[in-house]
Parts: structure tokens; sequence; C-alpha cells
């Protein structure tokens, strides 16, 4: 026989009314009897009843997911840590993918509008975020993951790409490296232009000239990675290391030295940001910059629910996950 919510409520040695508070994301149930709900839950196997909890809250406990591209590891293990999160509050996910397209956000949203989600996680394809409101106008809450957007305000988690850049940039220099160049991305997205003046910061404070000659800039893909790193090796003086802003275009640089014969690798090395898949494996990596990508999810999911439950007006917040250097 299934299990009831009268028997979560007497497994845990809580009132029903406060097993239906955890399981609805209730900010005033303490973590000490949320947890020892959510044990109960899972040890019972209790299954919630989604449609009529639905018509009984008027609310479908479904969350929106969107994101530049399905297929990159980033994004996809960020959507994990937010199924993982919500998923203790019996919230299902609606995953879109804008295939960075700032159109196809747009049709993306006007689905999740129509299956009447309630709430939506972004990471956006771009940095124009005006048709957000599109969806805060309906009264449906919104938190942004990884980027900003000019033109829409919302809680927001990142993470702190500039002190990541600029710890790596400083063990670099730190190493003895002094002619360090820089792949970066589209500097109008926030991560991208974080990294870059994170770079920047460090090579102004310990005096070491900005040379743009060995500086370019890709689009977070494996080819502008290729591209850029065959620019800095037609470099008349290439840099000693490059620094990398994303795991792919690491790939892609990667790619590029190893199809170089011995004699014209000129001895580079490389630092990313990112420690995905198989980057600390990956030739010519000496040092990683890693986030904390399921945290990410984790984070930005439990927001969302704060918000849900929480029909009050509050100033956006922005939470900074720390990063962590990785030395090969």
């Amino acid at each position: 026989m299934a299990s009831t919510i009268k028997d979560v409520a007497k497994r845990a040695g809580v009132s029903t009314a406060t097993v239906s508070r955890v399981i609805n994301g209730d900010p005033r149930i303490s973590s000490k009897t949320k947890e020892k709900v959510l044990i109960s839950i899972r040890e019972l196997d209790y299954k919630i009843n989604n449609i009529a909890r639905s018509l009984k809250t008027n609310k479908t406990h479904t969350i929106g997911f969107i994101c530049p591209e399905l297929a990159n590891t980033f994004f996809m293990t960020v959507a994990k840590g937010v199924e993982d999160e919500l998923r203790k509050y019996g919230y299902s996910v609606i995953v879109c993918n804008s295939n960075e397209s700032v159109e196809e956000e747009k049709e993306r949203i006007t689905l999740l509008l129509e299956k009447c989600v309630d709430g939506v996680i972004i990471i956006p394809a771009s940095h124009s975020g005006s048709h957000f409101k599109d969806l805060t106008e309906q009264g449906i809450p919104v938190v942004l993951a990884d980027r900003l957007v000019e033109d829409f305000s919302s809680d927001a988690v990142l993470v702190d790409n500039i002190n990541g850049s600029y710890a790596v940039i400083e063990h670099l220099i730190n190493s003895g490296y002094r002619r360090i160049g820089y792949i970066g991305g589209d500097i109008r997205l926030t991560s991208a232009k974080e990294r870059d003046e994170g770079y920047k910061r460090a090579l102004r404070d310990y005096l070491i000239p900005i040379d743009d000659n060995i500086i370019k800039y890709g689009d977070y893909h494996k080819q502008s990675g290729y591209d850029k790193m065959r620019e800095l090796m037609e470099e008349k003086d290439p840099p000693e290391i490059v620094f990398i802003s994303n795991y792919y275009m690491h790939v892609g640089a990667t790619k590029f030295l190893i199809e170089q014969k011995e004699a014209n690798r000129r001895n580079v090395a490389i630092a990313s940001f990112d420690d995905m898949e198989l980057a600390s494996l990956l030739e010519f990596c000496k040092v990683l910059v890693s986030q904390p990508m399921l945290e990410i999810g984790n984070k930005a999911a439990g927001m969302l629910i704060q918000r849900i439950n929480d029909s009050k007006d509050h100033e956006p917040q922005i939470i900074r996950l720390k990063t962590q250097l990785i030395v090969k």
C-alpha cells in the first residue's frame, strides 16, 4: 500500500500540516524539521499527488530551465543541480534549449508561459534580457544563472569570475611566467567580461604590460579556441603560456597544438577556466579554475523556491560562488 502524508508525519514526528509546508517550500520551517520530513519522505517512498496539489494551490509544481546549448556539459551539470534541489520539493523541470538565439529564447519563454510553470531559471543566450519581463509581468519569478543581462534585474547565481581569473594569473606570475596570452569569450557576456577583467587586473597589479597582440577573443566554442591559438602561435613573439577562458575553447586550442609538428609548438603551456570532463588530462594544461557547477544549480533552484513561496517584493539578490584553483 502506498504511503500517505499521515505516514510521513508520524515517521517524522510532526503534523501533516508541517509535512505539507515542507513539500511546498515554506521558508518558516526550520532546516532541522525540513530535513526530518525529507528523510521520512525518502524512506517511505512517499509519492506526492501533483494533480491534486495543483488544484488546491493553483500551482503546477513545474519549473522552466532555459539554457543556450543542451550539448554543453557545463549547462547540463547546472541543470542537474537544479533538478536535484527541486526534487526535494516535489517540483519537475522542463528543460529548454535556446540555441544561443534571443529569438528562440523568446519562443521558449512563450512555451513555458503556456505550460503555466511556477518559475523559470535562465542561463541567458546573450547580453539582452528585456524579453524576460514577459515572465515577471505574469507574476512568474525568474532567477538567472551564470550570466547577468542588460535591461532586466532579478535574482542571480554567478561564480566569482574576476577573482578566479586573477588567482590563476597570479599563480602563473609567481611561477615565473611573464608573457601570458589570453583567449577570451564574447565580452558582452558577463562571464567573459569578468574573466577578461581578472586577467588584466592581475597583470596590472604585478606591473606586467598588457600586450593586445597576445589577447584574442573567441565565442566559447571549440573552433574559436583552435583558430585563436593558431593566431597566437603565428605571432612574432608568442606567449609562454595561454590562459583560456572556457573548457571548449581549451579543447580546440589543444587540438591545434597537437596537430602541429613538435618543432612548431614553441613549448607553449595552457591554463584554463573550467575543470570539466577530461580538462585536467588535456595535453599542455598546467592550471585549472574549477567552478561549482552543481552548486550553481542548487542555489538557483533554492532562490526560485523562496520567491515562489514569498509573494512580497524584494530587492534582487546576487549570489557569487567561489572558484577553486587546481594546479597539476
